[in-house]
């Protein structure tokens, strides 16, 4: 039950980071400064770190997959 609810919450965090990456015309980073870039280039600092927790946010719901997958194979 415990993993039901961390693949739900981990389902709708992972889809709320990804529509805040910037695309091609911006995102919704943007709204909280993600879309002020230097002009040396490269991504932000925000925009870094908004990668790195949705990576991070990615491979928690894979486990939480995984896991239940593997619970309901034993039942």
């Amino acid at each position: 039950m415990g993993f039901s609810i961390a693949l739900i919450i981990f389902s709708l965090l992972l889809m709320m980071l990804v529509l805040m990456h910037k695309g091609k015309g911006g995102g919704l980073s943007d709204m909280f400064g993600g879309g002020m870039q230097s002009s040396v280039g490269g991504s932000s600092v925000a925009e870094r770190n908004l990668d790195r927790i949705t990576i991070v946010v990615g491979l928690l719901w894979f486990v939480c997959i995984v896991v239940l997958g593997l619970l309901m194979k034993l039942d």
